[in-house]
């Protein structure tokens, strides 16, 4: 059977991304999002869960989130988990795990009434958008 590493996640950016480039130019945006789960408890308490997910993407998807993602706004994130590890400055080993984003939705702020049109591609989709792509930059091309 073939396997699948496939995340869809809609939730609240953190902050605005932070677009970087490597050093032979591939564009590289990284950024948070939030999700919640919300239930009753037991006690019939409301009970809530926030959960932060690190979240990547390359090429013209990094300046296309750039361009049209800002903290507090809902989005939608397709993706593959990616783990990775890095020595600290002490010398330990640290495991990273982000979600190295495909594809994404722009929705409305957090706290704005829905319009009812839900989510849309970023207002820089009227030109080319960029498709969902098969081939990421390889880690030796990051410089962090």
């Amino acid at each position: 059977m073939a396997s699948l590493n496939r995340v869809e996640l809609i939730g609240n950016l953190g902050a605005d991304p932070e677009l970087k480039y490597t050093p032979s130019q591939q564009a590289v945006a990284t950024f948070r999002i939030a999700t919640t789960r919300k239930w009753k408890g037991k006690d019939g308490t409301d009970q809530e869960d926030t959960q932060w997910h690190n979240i990547k993407c390359w090429g013209r998807w990094a300046e296309v989130a750039k361009q049209s993602l800002t903290k507090g706004r809902q989005v939608y994130v397709e993706g593959r988990l990616e783990t990775r590890s890095y020595d600290d400055k002490d010398g330990n080993r640290k495991w990273f795990t982000e979600v190295v984003a495909q594809y994404f939705m722009v929705g409305a702020r957090r706290g704005e009434s829905d319009t009812g049109e839900g989510m849309a591609a970023p207002e820089s989709a009227n030109q080319a958008y960029p498709q969902p792509s098969t081939s990421m930059a390889q880690d030796d091309d990051l410089p962090f």
